[in-house]
């Protein structure tokens, strides 16, 4: 990362550390992007007309991969056509219905391009299952406001309210009068309502978010207030509509933002160091994601733990069936394979430093 007085640079390649992958029905390939983007360190709102946030990267998640758009690119008859500016001018397919086959573990796949991607729910990114407490930023969009999980406070103006899971103001239509005046996709039994972006309908106050899938609120990470976009689920934790982003951004974005070349006087952040111990440790800390899990489990060690941390895992009989690794180490992510072992309760050991921590984990 590199920055000046009024933009932060992030080259990455787009591939994150955890394990990724197959792509059922998805030949393409991720390849290193070497994108360097361009955040606004002080965003601001846009007063005027909305930027549409278009295909390809709207953003980057916290681990450098690319933010998609909730379409596939597509028009509904499967015609390529650019993102939607309105009713009856595209009606673009939803990415979630036509491409969620080829979507791995983690609900990302790769572009023709190569460029690896979420249009959806980064879930091996955070832990999404954390109801309790408010989510962390994973993200952030090309007009420089935060990305959060799926979890905020029910109240907006009150960082003490109680944690909420965040719900879309977009509503499925059952007008189908919209698809024939927009030269929509017809007839509704052959194309169902949803298949298209276009169906789904903003309606103020019907969830927590407003059109671009955000509000202002105060946060953890911004305890005066911010404006901020939130990941959307139902409330079987599925993906829902515009899953990142709305149709547009909220605030201002540059013209380019994935091939920036920064000026030679711009700063290299240096991330500060903590100062802290091994042996001060109280406890060692991490992050599982998903639990309970279908095949992969994913763990994140925290930044600030020991070093060599022996990970193992399990059975509900106290068996071991996996060792994770011998010498895991801080702010690295791993990934637990269970694709094999039968449905049920498991547990995760850790130990280091003469310290030992378990978690639960279930097998689906």
């Amino acid at each position: 990362m590199q920055y000046s007085a009024t933009y932060v640079y992030v080259s990455t390649n787009c591939i994150p550390e955890y394990a990724i992958g197959p792509w059922p029905s998805n030949p393409n390939v991720p390849s290193p992007q070497n994108f360097v983007c361009e955040f606004p360190r002080y965003p601001v709102q846009n007063t005027g007309t909305s930027t549409n946030a278009g295909l390809g990267t709207i953003g980057l998640w916290s681990n450098g991969v690319s933010i998609y758009n909730p379409e596939d690119g597509h028009h509904w008859n499967n015609t390529t056509q650019a993102w939607a500016t309105g009713h009856g001018t595209a009606w673009n397919r939803n990415a979630l219905l036509f491409e969620a086959v080829s979507f791995d573990s983690c609900l990302g796949h790769p572009a023709g391009t190569g460029d690896y991607h979420n249009h959806v729910n980064p879930r091996c990114l955070y832990n999404d299952l954390d109801s309790t407490h408010h989510s962390p930023i994973i993200g952030y969009a090309f007009d420089g406001f935060p990305v959060y999980g799926a979890y905020g406070y029910s109240n907006p103006a009150s960082g003490t309210s109680a944690i909420t899971r965040m719900k879309s103001s977009y509503i499925l239509t059952t007008d189908t009068t919209l698809r024939h005046s927009g030269l929509g996709p017809i007839p509704v039994t052959t194309y169902p309502l949803g298949d298209c972006v276009d169906d789904y309908i903003y309606t103020a106050g019907a969830g927590d978010l407003d059109a671009h899938n955000g509000r202002y609120c105060l946060t953890p990470d911004y305890p005066a207030g911010t404006y901020a976009y939130f990941i959307t689920l139902d409330a079987s934790l599925a993906p829902a509509y515009p899953f990142v982003l709305g149709p547009t951004y909220y605030g201002i974005v540059g013209s380019t933002n994935t091939h920036i070349t920064p000026s030679g006087t711009d700063t290299t952040y240096t991330a500060a160091t903590t100062g802290i111990s091994e042996s001060s440790n109280a406890t060692i800390k991490y992050i599982v994601a998903p639990n309970p899990v279908e095949d992969h489990a994913y763990i994140y060690m925290d930044a600030e733990n020991m070093n060599n941390v022996k990970g193992s895992l399990y059975n509900s009989e106290g068996r071991l069936v996996k060792t994770i690794n011998e010498l895991m180490q801080p702010s690295i992510p791993y990934a637990l394979d269970m694709t094999n072992l039968p449905a049920g309760m498991y547990i995760l050991s850790f130990e280091g430093g003469g310290k030992t921590v378990t978690e639960k984990i279930i097998k689906k």
